[in-house]
């Protein structure tokens, strides 16, 4: 379904960013992409659906496919219109709208035909939503508003959804609400999925398969299962020593990357 082979991004003509970076999703399949701040992880997302565009940043060798058809060079909307939309980190939604009215600017893509039907989708999805389907968003919890962003981009039909950093700033218990609900989403919908993530933990536990990136490269991939089960998982990405015993935020910060990975 979504296919990159042997990524390049630069920014400016001159900042390279992503290192021939190679990844897939099957059609249906939900893969989560791990790695530290400033990997290359948000960079990919922007790539897939052409943000990279307005920000002076470029493919500048290798291809990215969707669905058989090449897709690295096309403008946001046209990515859009083709089936991938991306929700952003950090919640960005329209202050001054209401939630409902939020919503409703996720269906330009398809016009009025089935709106109605649409939000009540959502809002079966996303409950909570309903419920404060008619206050101004500005004013909604990180919770809610996390719950309005996505809906928003379901409300446009999509075919796969990028999620940036779903997680960020919310409570753990949010935090499994919300991807309890993305993993039935992409169950009952056959929404593809590609999720940023650096909760480890619950990226791993709801996706299928994962990827590790480091300085702008895939270093390690797999099945979510044997992820979760390898050491170097376990002992940067999830806080566990060798031992399996929990190592403190001290240690675990000043320790080095094994250089096997690059």
């Amino acid at each position: 379904m979504l296919n990159l082979v042997n990524v390049e991004v630069k920014y400016h003509e001159v900042i390279l960013v992503l290192r021939g970076v190679s990844l897939q999703v099957e059609k249906g399949q939900m893969v989560s992409l791990l790695g530290a701040n400033g990997a290359g992880k948000s960079t990919l997302l922007k790539a897939v659906s052409g943000i990279l565009i307005p920000e002076d940043g470029k493919v500048t060798d290798g291809y990215i496919e969707f669905e058989g058809r090449r897709i690295d060079k096309l403008e946001p909307f046209d990515v859009a219109e083709a089936g991938i939309l991306q929700v952003m980190e950090g919640r960005r939604i329209f202050e001054h709208l209401t939630a409902e009215e939020n919503l409703l600017t996720g269906a330009i893509l398809h016009g009025n035909g089935r709106t109605r039907q649409d939000l009540e989708k959502v809002y079966a999805y996303f409950p909570k939503v309903l419920q404060v389907r008619k206050r101004t968003a500005g004013y909604l919890s990180g919770g809610e508003q996390q719950m309005v962003v996505i809906g928003r981009a379901l409300m446009g039909r999509p075919k796969m959804l990028l999620l940036d950093e779903p997680s960020l700033g919310l409570a753990p218990i949010l935090i499994r609400e919300i991807f309890d609900i993305l993993r039935n989403i992409n169950q009952d919908e056959g929404i593809g999925m590609l999720v940023v993530e650096q909760n480890a933990k619950i990226a791993l536990e709801s996706t299928q398969y994962g990827y590790v990136m480091e300085n702008g490269r895939i270093v390690l991939d797999g099945p979510a299962e044997r992820l979760k089960e390898n050491e170097d998982i376990k002992e940067f990405y999830l806080g566990y020593s060798e031992k399996g015993k929990k190592r403190s935020y001290r240690d675990f910060k000043h320790y080095s990357r094994r250089k096997r990975w690059l």
